[in-house]
């Protein structure tokens, strides 16, 4: 697995609405980072085909940490 980027690199630009999936509205930055925004946590929002990067930080954030932590327990094994 390659690295991750930076929180600070995937919230500098704009994110793109990708597609829907399980539940998951998924997004791309700028710099191709793919992320999920789950639709139960969505409430009444309002999420556009594009939008600011920095509107997403929360999600973005949860999946980094996701990948990380799934990055982590693979190498010890």
């Amino acid at each position: 697995m390659e690295n991750l980027p930076s929180i600070k690199e995937c919230v500098a630009g704009r994110v793109e609405f990708v597609h829907f999936q399980n539940n998951n509205l998924w997004y791309r930055c700028e710099n191709g980072f793919l992320f999920p925004v789950p639709v139960d946590d969505t409430g009444d929002g309002v999420f556009l085909p594009q939008d600011k990067g920095l509107f997403f930080m929360r999600y973005i954030r949860l999946h980094l940490k996701y990948l990380a932590s799934a990055k982590e327990e693979n190498v010890d094994e």
